[in-house]
């Protein structure tokens, strides 16, 4: 489906210069001399560049439909990731950079899912929010207020987080996994 390049939003993927790109940030600017234009950075799917590219108005470019399946994660093999699809119980290694910095939140068994285009994984998408324990949590600062005060925590798979001062170690909770901030306590 074409678009105008004024219409480009985050979050879609298009069809630029034979690749496919995942648009990051947009920024519509309107110089006082010229017309219009959308700023848009994007970063290639398939090889992992990152570029900034002006569409004007005139311009258009193809919106890319994506195809998502559900796939289970199963085990590391090296850097290789290994999903199994829920239907067919066939298999797919996967490279482990697909993820980025939600890769430590993958846990065995996940149900996870798979942005495929023209039947080739392009992209992983985890739960938004997955349950991890608390393994190492500071004491409270004495004499902060409870209201805004957090303090620094690491989780079971090794990412820090600020937690609220109630928490302490050993405790289950939410995070969010693209955000990777506290939500609140498990179940």
């Amino acid at each position: 489906m074409k678009i105008s390049g004024v219409d480009i939003r985050p979050g879609n993927i298009i069809e630029y210069e034979g690749g496919i790109w995942k648009v990051a940030k947009i920024q519509h600017t309107q110089p006082g001399k010229g017309g219009a234009y959308m700023q848009v950075e994007m970063k290639n799917l398939q090889d992992g560049r990152k570029t900034n590219v002006r569409f004007r108005s005139a311009d258009t470019v193809e919106k890319v439909r994506l195809d998502t399946q559900d796939y289970q994660f199963l085990y590391e093999d090296g850097d290789q990731l290994v999903f199994m699809d829920q239907d067919t119980y066939e298999q797919i290694n996967l490279d482990s950079d697909l993820l980025g910095d939600a890769r430590p939140f993958l846990q065995d068994g996940m149900t996870v899912q798979l942005e495929l285009w023209e039947e080739k994984p392009i992209s992983v998408q985890l739960p938004q929010q997955v349950e991890a324990d608390i393994v190492e949590a500071d004491a409270v600062v004495k004499g902060q207020t409870a209201s805004s005060s957090y303090k620094p925590a690491v989780l079971d798979n090794g990412v820090r987080i600020m937690v609220p001062p109630h928490i302490e170690s050993g405790t289950r909770i939410v995070v969010d996994v693209y955000e990777q901030t506290y939500v609140g306590k498990a179940g």
